[in-house]
């Protein structure tokens, strides 16, 4: 199930630099970390959806190259967001 409008705002309030902040790297890691956690609840009921299973292994992907980046521009922040989002780095 694709995030809403609503709840992608509210990860993006959540999570973003200043108020006009839409698509910095924190933000874009938060929403991918959302959508993470929902494919992976999907995948947990139909174990046979390997179409599913590779769009997830593309978001991980895109989500530990975004986190490189920003370990290497701002290592403060980055510490900090792994910390919120409970994320393995």
């Amino acid at each position: 199930m694709p995030l809403t409008k609503q709840k992608k705002q509210e990860i993006a309030g959540k999570y973003q630099a200043h108020p006009s902040d839409t698509g910095g790297t924190a933000v874009q890691v938060a929403l991918i970390t959302e959508r993470v956690q929902s494919i992976s609840a999907h995948l947990k009921a139909h174990s046979k959806d390997f179409s599913g299973e590779r769009g997830l292994l593309k978001l991980v992907g895109q989500r530990k190259r975004l986190l490189t980046y920003l370990k290497k521009q701002n290592f403060g922040e980055y510490q900090k967001l792994i910390k919120q989002l409970d994320v393995r780095k």
